[in-house]
């Protein structure tokens, strides 16, 4: 709780830099602009209703607490047809894991299991042998003058990874790969509708790919996430219709996750190697600092820049008033910048203490987060042991997104 602010809002200049935000120049560097939003107050009204909030504690607290709940599908419904909350798209991420709240969350993140120490050596040895192939690959393309790491290495190692471990025909990780940039925009802060009816027909197409598969492992099992989950769900659910369809929503959001915010973190990751020649100076000296860096990477720059959350009762927060079912997006990548939680917080320092929300927090704590860190820093090692040091040949272009970062290319060259 707290006193209410009564600190004037200027709901013309919040509109001005949201603006600014989704140009190019935003997406490339949209930090000075979340300093600005920043200096607005930790806790700041949005200009399409509900509030931006970017004190690191703040978030932290939110993230952590359990009164902080997710939209799910019932909170949708809620927000009325003509809305972006019930096209289609949003719909089927209303029920998929990061959008339940307990105690629907906790049956199915059970029923999810993890990333044990077993899984994790079977994935990195998979991992270890696709990077060095890609690198490979990336070499001979530096030979010929130049390369673009994102479409060669950064795009290319996550759906291996999840595509290796769901038991996925190579033939279909690049189609997958394409719906998923698609399907993304319907997570989106604030999503056009030309974007959300790309997002609608990529989550059908999805939908059709991740069915088929859940039937045919059904029919013939194998020793794969997929067919464990059938066995899980068959004992839990005594509807086997419902209990594919709980399969289903478990494949699908495995593959979202795992496709999309890794491939960002492994190109920014990369970005931050190759844009000062004293980074990789100082890993090639030092190779135990390569955790270090990629956790640097993820509060530096994060995949995912925005969470959001609705509050579950009336509340004050930072000073403003919140209303019950109301929304709140937490601005993670401002308030992993903030000054009151780490020193010089623009300054890139993989020496610093770890400390970000990049795999959010509380019951909703990132579940790839393993595997997104085994292909960083397995990727991060391989790149100083095995290449010269490359040097970035022009900025990266970036997508026209505001919560899901993606850098669409990553143009390197030998130094």
């Amino acid at each position: 709780m707290g006193v209410v602010s009564t600190q004037p809002y200027d709901r013309r200049a919040a509109v001005s830099l949201f603006s600014r935000l989704r140009t190019a120049k935003g997406q490339a560097d949209p930090f000075p602009l979340y300093a600005e939003l920043a200096a607005r107050g930790g806790v700041s009204p949005a200009p399409w209703g509900g509030s931006l909030v970017t004190e690191f504690d703040v978030c932290d607290q939110i993230l952590r607490s359990r009164e902080w709940l997710e939209p799910d599908a019932r909170w949708r419904e809620r927000q009325g047809a003509g809305t972006r909350w019930n096209a289609p798209s949003s719909r089927e991420m209303g029920k998929t894991l990061p959008a339940l709240n307990p105690p629907d969350h906790t049956r199915v993140r059970r029923a999810a299991g993890g990333f044990d120490r077993s899984t994790i050596a079977d994935l990195g040895r998979t991992v270890e042998t696709v990077t060095d192939q890609l690198l490979d690959a990336l070499v001979e393309q530096l030979h010929e003058g130049g390369a673009d790491f994102a479409t060669a290495v950064g795009e290319e190692l996550p759906v291996a990874a999840v595509g290796h471990w769901l038991g996925l025909p190579a033939a279909d990780w690049p189609r997958l790969r394409a719906l998923t940039h698609e399907q993304v925009f319907t997570q989106e802060l604030l999503p056009s509708a030309s974007q959300l009816a790309r997002s609608d027909a990529a989550t059908a197409e999805l939908r059709a790919y991740f069915v088929d598969l859940v039937r045919s492992r059904r029919a013939r099992p194998g020793e794969d996430p997929v067919s464990r989950w059938i066995q899980t769900w068959d004992a839990l659910e005594p509807d086997r219709a419902e209990a594919d369809e709980q399969v289903y929503l478990l494949a699908l959001f495995v593959v979202l996750a795992a496709l999309e915010t890794t491939a960002t973190l492994l190109t920014t990751m990369a970005l931050r190697l190759v844009e000062h020649p004293e980074r990789w100076d100082l890993l090639t000296s030092c190779p135990d600092l390569v955790p270090a860096f990629v956790e640097e990477s993820l509060r530096y720059d994060p995949p995912t820049h925005v969470i959001s959350r609705v509050a579950s009762q009336d509340t004050v927060l930072g000073g403003v008033e919140i209303r019950r079912d109301e929304m709140v997006h937490l601005m993670v990548a401002a308030a992993q910048r903030d000054p009151a939680r780490h020193l010089d917080p623009h300054r890139f320092d993989p020496l610093r203490p770890p400390a970000h929300l990049a795999f959010s927090g509380g019951i909703h704590y990132c579940l790839g987060a393993p595997l997104a860190r085994l292909e960083a820093q397995t990727l991060l090692r391989r790149m100083i042991e095995r290449l010269p040091r490359l040097t970035l040949v022009r900025p990266p272009s970036w997508a026209p997104r505001v919560a899901f970062r993606r850098p669409l290319s990553l143009d390197v060259a030998f130094a």
